[in-house]
Order: structure tokens, then sequence, then C-alpha cells
């Protein structure tokens, strides 16, 4: 009986992998890529990216290391959200918005 419960929460039995390939964006059906992107941005818990901007120190503010790590992470987030982006493009596309610095600029 255990396991049946287990299988209905996961019915395919293992863990989804985060690194399946995504379809490339190639200029047709971007409605579609784009609901696909969110979806596995948002299963990477980084789709929230795509709308607030980053925190930063205000001028005057104290750098503390509990400030400074959360900077640090969420760059790092955004990175990687900003990236996924990117490597979700046809290379005709990732030329042109490479050059865009935050995923929220995408």
């Amino acid at each position: 009986m255990a396991s049946t419960s287990t299988n209905l929460i996961n019915p395919s039995g293992h863990a989804p992998m985060h690194g399946e390939k995504q379809e490339k964006f190639n200029g047709n059906d971007f409605k579609r890529w784009q609901q696909k992107m969110f979806f596995y941005l948002t299963t990477l818990n980084l789709a929230r990216f795509l709308t607030e901007d980053a925190p930063k120190l205000e001028e005057g503010q104290e750098a503390d290391k509990e400030k400074v790590a959360a900077i640090d992470a969420c760059n790092h987030s955004n990175f990687l959200c900003r990236n996924y982006i990117l490597n979700g493009l046809d290379n005709t596309l990732y030329t042109v918005y490479s050059a865009l610095d935050t995923t929220k600029a995408l």
C-alpha cells in the first residue's frame, strides 16, 4: 500500500529532471515557448526574477554579512534565470539578447 501512495504522488516513479533539454525558441509560436519557459523557471524557483528587481544596498546603508549574502544569492539566482532563458533561444536570437544584463530586461 505504501508504494501505491508514493506512485500517486509521482506517477512516473522518478524525480523530475531539471536538466531536461528545453525546446529552443526560433521565432515561431512565442506564446507556447513563453509558457513552457515560465513553467520551467517556476519549477526551479526562479520565475520571480522575471518581474522583481535585485536588492541593492542603499547609499550610506551598512553592509552587514546577512545583507551581502542575500544580495549575492539574489544576483546568482538572477544569473541562472537569465542564462536558462538565453539557452532556450536559437543561436540567432541568443546573439541579439545576450547583451541584456538582467532577466527582467529580457
